[in-house]
Protein backbone atom coordinates (compact mmCIF):
# COMPACT_ATOMS: atom_id res chain seq x y z
CA UNK A 1 0.00 0.00 0.00
CA UNK A 2 1.21 3.83 -0.90
CA UNK A 3 0.75 6.84 0.72
CA UNK A 4 -2.19 9.23 -0.52
CA UNK A 5 -1.85 12.77 -1.62
CA UNK A 6 -2.26 13.92 2.07
CA UNK A 7 -0.47 11.96 4.05
CA UNK A 8 2.84 12.05 1.55
CA UNK A 9 2.31 15.79 1.57
CA UNK A 10 2.34 15.66 5.58
CA UNK A 11 5.28 13.56 5.50
CA UNK A 12 7.11 16.34 3.42
CA UNK A 13 6.08 18.78 5.61
CA UNK A 14 3.13 20.42 3.98
CA UNK A 15 1.30 22.75 6.50
CA UNK A 16 -1.87 22.41 4.93
CA UNK A 17 -1.76 18.84 4.20
CA UNK A 18 -1.75 18.56 8.36
CA UNK A 19 -3.90 21.37 8.40
CA UNK A 20 -6.57 19.13 6.52
CA UNK A 21 -5.70 16.02 8.86
CA UNK A 22 -6.20 17.80 11.91
CA UNK A 23 -9.43 19.24 10.42
CA UNK A 24 -10.43 15.39 9.99
CA UNK A 25 -9.22 14.43 12.89
CA UNK A 26 -9.02 16.61 16.22
CA UNK A 27 -12.10 17.16 17.25
CA UNK A 28 -12.95 13.51 17.74
CA UNK A 29 -9.82 12.70 19.24
CA UNK A 30 -10.45 14.48 22.14
CA UNK A 31 -13.80 13.51 22.53
CA UNK A 32 -12.85 9.86 22.19
CA UNK A 33 -10.27 10.28 24.67
CA UNK A 34 -12.78 12.53 26.98
CA UNK A 35 -14.89 9.27 27.26
CA UNK A 36 -11.82 7.12 27.74
CA UNK A 37 -11.80 7.16 32.40
CA UNK A 38 -8.04 9.02 32.60
CA UNK A 39 -8.16 9.57 36.48
CA UNK A 40 -5.94 12.04 36.13
CA UNK A 41 -7.38 15.38 37.40
CA UNK A 42 -3.53 16.93 36.35
CA UNK A 43 -4.18 15.77 32.38
CA UNK A 44 -6.64 17.00 30.47
CA UNK A 45 -7.71 14.76 27.26
CA UNK A 46 -6.83 18.43 25.36
CA UNK A 47 -3.15 17.47 27.09
CA UNK A 48 -3.08 13.76 25.71
CA UNK A 49 -4.29 15.26 22.22
CA UNK A 50 -1.73 17.37 21.94
CA UNK A 51 0.98 14.92 22.89
CA UNK A 52 -0.51 12.41 20.33
CA UNK A 53 -0.27 14.92 17.50
CA UNK A 54 3.51 16.04 18.40
CA UNK A 55 3.93 11.92 18.44
CA UNK A 56 2.24 11.19 14.90
CA UNK A 57 4.57 14.62 13.56
CA UNK A 58 7.80 12.69 15.00
CA UNK A 59 6.61 9.39 13.46
CA UNK A 60 4.87 10.41 10.34
CA UNK A 61 7.72 9.18 8.54
CA UNK A 62 7.07 5.69 9.42
CA UNK A 63 3.10 5.78 8.35
CA UNK A 64 2.04 4.26 5.59
CA UNK A 65 -1.39 4.58 4.59
CA UNK A 66 -4.12 7.16 3.23
CA UNK A 67 -5.36 9.94 5.15
CA UNK A 68 -8.49 7.77 6.73
CA UNK A 69 -6.44 5.06 7.73
CA UNK A 70 -4.42 7.68 9.61
CA UNK A 71 -6.86 8.60 12.34
CA UNK A 72 -6.98 4.77 13.42
CA UNK A 73 -3.01 5.07 13.31
CA UNK A 74 -3.52 8.71 15.13
CA UNK A 75 -5.97 6.96 17.79
CA UNK A 76 -3.74 4.26 18.59
CA UNK A 77 -0.83 6.59 19.40
CA UNK A 78 -3.90 8.13 21.84
CA UNK A 79 -4.87 4.85 23.12
CA UNK A 80 -0.69 4.62 24.13
CA UNK A 81 -0.28 7.67 25.33
CA UNK A 82 -3.48 7.77 27.47
CA UNK A 83 -2.41 4.28 28.94
CA UNK A 84 1.42 5.88 30.23
CA UNK A 85 -0.42 8.61 31.73
CA UNK A 86 -3.14 6.97 33.92
CA UNK A 87 0.08 4.52 35.01
CA UNK A 88 1.57 8.07 35.53
CA UNK A 89 -1.47 8.89 37.46
CA UNK A 90 -1.24 5.87 40.04
CA UNK A 91 2.22 6.62 40.93
CA UNK A 92 1.94 10.41 41.26
CA UNK A 93 -2.04 10.71 42.58
CA UNK A 94 -2.89 13.26 41.66
CA UNK A 95 -6.69 12.31 40.89
CA UNK A 96 -9.02 14.47 42.00
CA UNK A 97 -10.51 13.86 45.76
CA UNK A 98 -14.03 13.99 47.23
CA UNK A 99 -13.16 15.65 50.21
CA UNK A 100 -10.47 17.65 51.10
CA UNK A 101 -7.75 16.50 53.33
CA UNK A 102 -7.68 16.84 57.30
CA UNK A 103 -6.80 20.43 57.80
CA UNK A 104 -7.32 22.35 54.48
CA UNK A 105 -9.91 24.93 54.75
CA UNK A 106 -11.93 25.53 51.87
CA UNK A 107 -11.29 29.56 51.05
CA UNK A 108 -12.38 32.10 48.67
CA UNK A 109 -10.55 32.93 45.53
CA UNK A 110 -9.15 36.06 47.11
CA UNK A 111 -8.23 34.58 50.96
CA UNK A 112 -6.51 31.97 48.79
CA UNK A 113 -4.92 34.32 46.97
CA UNK A 114 -3.56 36.19 50.39
CA UNK A 115 -2.51 32.88 51.85
CA UNK A 116 -0.42 31.84 49.11
CA UNK A 117 1.49 35.37 48.81
CA UNK A 118 1.72 34.59 52.69
CA UNK A 119 3.39 31.05 52.41
CA UNK A 120 5.63 32.38 49.82
CA UNK A 121 6.62 35.74 52.48
CA UNK A 122 7.54 33.27 55.27
CA UNK A 123 9.40 30.56 53.11
CA UNK A 124 11.54 33.06 51.60
CA UNK A 125 13.78 33.42 54.43
CA UNK A 126 14.02 29.40 53.76
CA UNK A 127 17.50 27.75 51.88
CA UNK A 128 15.83 26.38 48.47
CA UNK A 129 16.33 23.12 49.90
CA UNK A 130 14.72 23.64 52.37
CA UNK A 131 11.87 25.73 51.29
CA UNK A 132 11.13 22.43 48.50
CA UNK A 133 10.77 20.61 51.81
CA UNK A 134 8.71 22.75 53.71
CA UNK A 135 6.12 22.95 50.81
CA UNK A 136 5.93 19.63 50.00
CA UNK A 137 5.22 18.33 53.38
CA UNK A 138 3.75 21.24 54.86
CA UNK A 139 1.90 22.98 52.30
CA UNK A 140 0.91 20.61 49.73
CA UNK A 141 0.48 17.89 52.38
CA UNK A 142 2.58 14.90 50.78
CA UNK A 143 4.15 12.31 52.76
CA UNK A 144 7.41 12.31 54.39
CA UNK A 145 8.38 9.71 51.68
CA UNK A 146 6.30 11.31 48.64
CA UNK A 147 8.90 14.39 49.13
CA UNK A 148 11.67 12.22 49.03
CA UNK A 149 10.74 10.93 46.24
CA UNK A 150 9.54 14.32 44.57
CA UNK A 151 12.53 15.74 45.34
CA UNK A 152 15.24 13.40 44.80
CA UNK A 153 16.54 13.09 48.36
CA UNK A 154 16.17 10.64 51.12
CA UNK A 155 13.23 10.24 53.93
CA UNK A 156 15.86 10.99 56.23
CA UNK A 157 17.50 13.83 54.32
CA UNK A 158 14.26 15.05 54.26
CA UNK A 159 13.30 15.07 57.80
CA UNK A 160 16.17 16.56 58.94
CA UNK A 161 16.12 19.64 56.01
CA UNK A 162 11.94 19.78 57.26
CA UNK A 163 13.43 20.36 60.96
CA UNK A 164 15.89 23.21 60.60
CA UNK A 165 13.51 24.87 58.73
CA UNK A 166 10.86 24.63 61.14
CA UNK A 167 13.69 25.60 63.51
CA UNK A 168 14.41 28.69 61.71
CA UNK A 169 11.19 29.60 60.99
CA UNK A 170 10.14 29.45 64.93
CA UNK A 171 12.66 31.52 65.41
CA UNK A 172 12.49 34.51 63.11
CA UNK A 173 8.82 34.25 63.42
CA UNK A 174 9.67 35.70 67.56
CA UNK A 175 5.83 35.03 68.16
CA UNK A 176 5.11 31.56 68.24
CA UNK A 177 2.50 32.00 65.44
CA UNK A 178 4.08 29.27 63.46
CA UNK A 179 4.48 26.70 66.18
CA UNK A 180 0.82 26.86 66.34
CA UNK A 181 0.24 26.66 62.65
CA UNK A 182 2.59 24.68 61.12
Amino acid sequence: MSDDAVVAAAKNGDQEAWRELYRAHAGRLVVWLETRSGGDGAVAAEDIAAQTWLTAAEKVADYVGDADEFGAWLFGIARRIAANARRRSGRRRTDPVAEAPAGAVSAGPEDTLAESAWVRDVLASLAPRERDVVACIDVVGMSVTDAARALGMTPVAVRVARHRALRRLRRESGTGLLTATI
